[in-house]
């Protein structure tokens, strides 16, 4: 099984079975989406299938975030959008990104968001910023500043609320140490 698809499953399921994969498959478009983007950046054979996948389960209304967006290990997708990334935008690994989240940029660069970080429903990333390790977005923020590592954020404009239990909503968390 392809090492991102795997860590995403791990993210919805608590473990990578070929059994639970096929389970997730057919009962989440979320995580068919998600296989489709993980194969069609993959390689030889996987690409192929990726692409078949890509173009069947590509759904404007749902996802919009290009194949050339650079997103880490685990990403978990909770519910079914939407949800707008910009192709700029690097997300790291263990990242929640909730319904009707936008990650953009008009000019330039994207944000940039770190490992094991939750975002909210309805929270607006714009350009860019840097979302440091462990920190938590709450709903319906607009983020125009950087966030620190473990820092909760929330507000229009998003600001720091506290330092009190980092990354808590980020769960079944693909380890670094299961990469081999």
């Amino acid at each position: 099984m392809n090492e991102y698809v795997k860590s995403d499953l791990i993210r919805y399921r608590g473990e990578g079975s070929a059994f639970l994969f096929i389970i997730q498959y057919l009962h989440s478009r979320t995580f068919r989406w998600q296989v489709a983007f993980r194969l069609v950046n993959s390689h030889g054979i996987e690409k192929a299938i990726g692409w078949v996948l890509w173009t069947m389960n590509r759904s404007k209304k749902i996802f919009q975030i290009p194949r050339s967006t650079k997103i880490g290990y685990g990403l978990y997708i909770g519910h079914e959008g939407p949800v707008i990334v910009n192709e700029t935008a690097v997300i790291g690994d263990n990242c929640n990104l909730s319904q009707f989240t936008t990650i953009g940029s008009t000019d330039g660069a994207a944000a940039v968001i770190g490992d094991n970080v939750y975002i909210g429903p309805s929270v607006c990333i714009v350009e860019n910023v840097r979302i440091g390790d462990n920190a938590t977005i709450g709903a319906g923020s607009v983020v125009t500043k950087d966030i620190p590592d473990s820092a909760t954020a929330a507000g229009n404009y998003a600001r720091v609320l506290n330092f009190n239990n980092p990354g808590r909503y980020v769960g079944n968390r693909y380890q670094a140490g299961a990469r081999k």
